[in-house]
């Protein structure tokens, strides 16, 4: 289902004199995207069908976790989807947790469940995510999903890969064969995304932290994708001349500065294109998570 036409998209607007990339404007395209599924959403409710609906649980007052629920709930309401807002203690049990998610799953009015990440420390993260039904994960977290990536049968996938590559797209019609390089191996993130590659033809390199020749895989690679939540961890000397580079770190510095893991102002004069931090990958992933919404939806209404 195509949401969007295929084009470049993107912006030139210099950081720096002697920047040369243009800039993957993820802000500007997941407006796009947010706005045709209101078109979409309309359209079922013009028939008399049902808003799709996502729940969202918020455990504790973590700042930048209230920050990021409060966005998606906006995104919602700007989409018409329907949100469910779950504000939960800082001191909610796990065995409370796994309850409220049960009564969820039962809830045939409910078709996305989100569990906004990190959670208190009495709470095992693995354990919340797979008490989710696969098809009521539209974070795309669960082991049932990221299997079916894995095997090239995509259901819901993880939002975040699932932005980077829509991103990607705008800008690279063909991936087959170009050599992919992924900073980073999260379940959330980094595994997922070099499956999203690997299913684009790329060929796929994944790394982390600890890397020895990280510098040399960087210099070979096409399209850079880092996620590590370390700052200015790949160096803008290491990007091959003319890559595409996908950062997906947000890191605040002492002085309140906001930076990615990816030194900007020097890879920006070597790269082709680049992600801004923040107006990249961030609203991106909201707007993967409206799209999965929808298609669960879809599953549910089947």
């Amino acid at each position: 289902m195509v949401l969007f036409e295929k084009i470049p998209l993107y912006s030139s607007g210099p950081v720096c004199s002697a920047m040369t990339a243009q800039i993957l404007d993820g802000k500007s395209l997941s407006e796009r995207i947010v706005d045709e599924l209101r078109q979409r959403v309309d359209a079922l409710c013009a028939t008399g069908k049902r808003v799709p609906t996502l729940a969202v649980i918020l455990v504790g007052t973590d700042p930048a976790s209230s920050i990021y629920v409060r966005n998606k709930r906006r995104a919602c309401e700007r989409a018409n989807v329907r949100s469910l807002s779950h504000d939960l203690p800082s001191s909610t049990t796990q065995v409370e947790l796994l309850a409220l998610i049960d009564q969820l799953n039962a809830d045939a009015g409910v078709d996305g469940i989100l569990v906004q990440m990190p959670l208190p420390a009495q709470i095992d993260p693995e354990t919340v995510i797979e008490r989710i039904n696969p098809d009521k994960d539209v974070d795309g977290f669960h082991p049932y999903n990221i299997g079916r990536l894995a095997v090239r049968m995509p259901t819901l996938r993880s939002c975040t890969p699932m932005g980077v590559m829509t991103l990607l797209k705008t800008v690279h019609a063909d991936m087959r064969g170009l050599n992919a390089l992924v900073v980073g191996a999260s379940n959330h993130v980094g595994r997922p995304m070099g499956l999203e590659l690997l299913m684009e033809g790329c060929t796929v390199t994944t790394a982390n932290s600890q890397t020895r020749n990280l510098p040399v895989l960087a210099l070979q690679a096409d399209i850079v994708v880092v996620a590590v939540g370390r700052p200015n961890l790949v160096k803008g000397e290491w990007i091959k001349e003319g890559a595409t580079v996908a950062d997906v770190g947000i890191n605040r510095l002492p002085d309140g500065r906001i930076c990615g893991d990816v030194e900007f102002a020097v890879a920006s004069e070597r790269a082709a294109w680049i992600t801004p931090v923040p107006g990249g990958v961030g609203p991106m992933t909201v707007a993967s998570l409206l799209q999965n919404t929808l298609q669960a939806y879809e599953i549910h209404s089947a």
